[in-house]
């Protein structure tokens, strides 16, 4: 049995708490499906009160903590040292669609590092974590990436470019590159749980452009904890900034980042 560090209780216990409005505003999304205006304000609406309630419950447990949020952008703190990177809702449109494939995602980065990590998918209760080198768990289990070996018994996830986002052009190079010596690439809607997931085994890999830094901190670790490796989508080591990122076990990364470079 896994048993988490004050930190990560702090974590997840914030996690759970905004899932709870989530939950709540999911099982009203279908009603709302008839006005695209209405479900997308209440989907703004859904974002800033769960991201109210991650700030309320971090702030309170580790006062002076910066808190980088996609809603709010960056508050500073008194301590420069540490700071909170948090997506209230990693899967806007999933939610939006009643599809019940989104997350939270919260890591926490000290002195340009990320040290912690959660994401949570409400809709199934998995909680995945990570703290830096002590591992990365699903819930109570020990998680570790897939160790298959060959590219095409392998399966990718991706984002695709969507309307007024993305490099359209590159994607569908760097698509023709990959999926034609795989097992399959799959497009799930989430860049927080196209990670876990990779960190579960569940993936093999995955690689997506034009992300931001909430979609990537807390993966960056549970994959690394699982035993993988994550450089962005051009092999270099700063995902944040780069915001791509490139991941898989290490024996399908340096062939993934081939493939990518390939279609350059």
């Amino acid at each position: 049995m896994a048993t988490q560090t004050a930190l990560l209780k702090v974590m997840s216990d914030a996690a759970r708490k905004a899932a709870r409005g989530l939950n709540r505003d999911f099982g009203e999304l279908t009603e709302l499906q008839v006005s695209k205006k209405s479900a997308a304000d209440f989907v703004s609406a859904a974002d800033i009160k769960a991201e109210q309630t991650l700030f309320e419950a971090l702030t309170a447990a580790r006062p002076g903590y910066g808190f980088l949020g996609e809603e709010r952008g960056m508050v500073e703190g008194t301590d420069k040292t540490h700071t909170w990177i948090v997506d209230p809702l990693d899967g806007t449109t999933n939610f939006l669609h009643a599809i019940p494939h989104f997350a939270i995602n919260i890591a926490l980065q000290r002195e340009g590092a990320i040290v912690a990590a959660v994401t949570y998918n409400p809709v199934t209760n998995e909680l995945f974590w990570a703290e830096k080198g002590k591992g990365c768990f699903l819930n109570d289990h020990r998680l570790r990436v897939a160790a298959r070996k060959r590219f095409d018994e392998a399966v990718f996830a991706t984002g695709i470019p969507f309307l007024g986002h993305g490099q359209h052009a590159k994607f569908l190079k760097e698509l023709h590159q990959i999926s034609q010596r795989v097992a399959g690439v799959r497009r799930f809607g989430s860049a927080a749980l196209d990670m876990a997931y990779v960190a579960a085994g569940r993936f093999d890999g995955y690689w997506e452009r034009d992300l931001s830094a909430w979609d990537l901190a807390a993966g960056i670790l549970l994959i690394t904890e699982a035993g993988g490796k994550v450089t962005d989508a051009d092999g270099g080591e700063d995902v944040l900034a780069a915001r791509s990122v490139c991941a898989a076990n290490l024996e399908l990364h340096p062939q993934l980042l081939e493939r990518l470079r390939a279609a350059a």
